[in-house]
């Protein structure tokens, strides 16, 4: 699983960064074309959506998906053979 930002559908309300309790989001820096601050994947690795999903079989967390007003955030399965980094903090 992997998270991604949909920068055209963002209005980087920043509810996101907020929102998620793994503190994956920063806050947008450089603006994209429209002008609006994406806010930026911080080390999305430590997401538990993303890392445990396929293992228990269900949604584990998915706050910044639920919290965002313009569903510029979605999660995407890999493509067979990518990397995936995975983070244990303890």
């Amino acid at each position: 699983m992997k998270i991604e930002i949909d920068e055209s559908r963002c209005k980087g309300c920043n509810l996101c960064t907020v929102g998620c309790p793994y503190k994956i989001f920063q806050a947008g820096k450089k603006p994209n074309r429209k002008g609006v601050l994406v806010p930026l994947l911080d080390r999305p690795e430590r997401c538990t959506n993303c890392r445990l999903r396929h293992l228990y079989g269900r949604v584990l967390c998915g706050v910044c998906q639920m919290t965002c007003p313009d569903q510029a955030i979605r999660f995407r399965d890999e493509k067979p053979g990518e990397t995936v980094k995975v983070a244990i903090e303890y």
